[in-house]
């Protein structure tokens, strides 16, 4: 099944669009790639830059609580390239696993620096739900009941419970969790955690500012206060481990939210297209990275071979 996985959640993907082009037609994809302008390209990179540069900024304050060495600057190019990477391939956080193990292979500790991009993650995941709860309770998601039971909470309450239980009795994965609980602890510090709550906020807000931009820029005329529900809650669902650079859940939610509001479901279907195509523009910039890097590290070889050739010349000379 683990071998499987992979290929599974990008056929379920791929079916997800297909049914929606079924069902809605290819015009409401065509005019998706056809809305995106000028305007919104500019907006889609300037909207990326500050996003970039704010969950950077959380990585850092993570990462030097924990006592690894990170730069700003380094923080952004990588950020940069594993988004770009998330984009561009099915499982959506290949980038996120790279810029964590990378990292900890350069501070001499991958288990902190996963451990670092863990926290720095979900950090952003919470406040994204609690923004996304508060949404909803003052502006309810039209035609959209998404109301928990209680039976419904206890149960995924015991699921999350049964499986610490299970972890612990497995040595490597209660060395795991201890590790991660002691870091975790860590960061309950007033010096850390205000300031990674306002950067992740920070970051939700500029991620609805480009659902914004790709909802105007497919036609929708529906205001703020009916689009946000909708979006956050689009924003949700993306972190579901389906799609393919994106694509997949978010439309098929987007269509049936747009819907349910009155918005019309193509609209829906085409504001997602919209937003995915932005989102990978928005991560651009991370090519840049991906190039210069591997440019560096291709001239570090050449550094390191010129300076073996020169050794082995220097020892035929004094041979002779």
């Amino acid at each position: 099944m683990k071998k499987f996985w992979p290929w599974l959640r990008l056929l379920l993907a791929v079916g997800i669009l297909v049914a929606l082009g079924v069902r809605l037609g290819t015009g409401a994809f065509l005019d998706g790639l056809r809305a995106i302008d000028a305007f919104s390209v500019t907006a889609a990179l300037a909207i990326g830059l500050v996003t970039t540069v704010l969950s950077a900024g959380r990585w850092v304050l993570v990462a030097r609580r924990l006592g690894l060495p990170l730069t700003m600057k380094t923080a952004v190019s990588d950020y940069y390239r594993a988004q770009l990477v998330n984009a561009v391939l099915p499982a959506g956080v290949l980038g996120d696993v790279h810029r964590a193990v990378n990292h900890g292979r350069e501070s001499g500790d991958v288990g902190r620096g996963v451990r670092a991009v863990f926290f720095e993650r979900m950090a952003g995941q919470v406040v994204l739900i609690g923004i996304g709860l508060a949404v909803l309770l003052t502006h309810p998601a039209p035609g959209l009941d998404l109301t928990l039971s209680g039976t419904t909470v206890a149960a995924i309450l015991a699921g999350l419970a049964l499986a610490v239980v299970v972890g612990w009795n497995i040595r490597p994965v209660r060395k795991a969790l201890v590790n991660t609980l002691a870091d975790g602890i860590r960061l309950l510090s007033f010096k850390t955690w205000p300031a990674v709550i306002g950067l992740s906020a920070a970051t939700v807000a500029g991620y609805v500012a480009m659902f914004l931009v790709a909802a105007r820029a497919a036609g929708s005329d529906a205001t703020v206060t009916q689009l946000a529900p909708v979006v956050v809650l689009a924003l949700l669902i993306m972190a579901i481990p389906v799609n393919i650079g994106g694509f997949g859940p978010r439309e098929a939610f987007l269509a049936v939210a747009f819907g349910a509001a009155g918005l019309g479901a193509a609209q829906g279907f085409t504001t997602g297209i919209v937003y995915g195509v932005l989102a990978l523009i928005a991560a651009l910039p991370g090519a840049v990275v991906l190039f210069l890097s591997r440019r560096a590290k291709t001239e570090q070889v050449e550094v390191v071979a010129e300076r073996v050739g020169q050794s082995r010349e220097q020892e035929l000379a004094l041979a002779r």
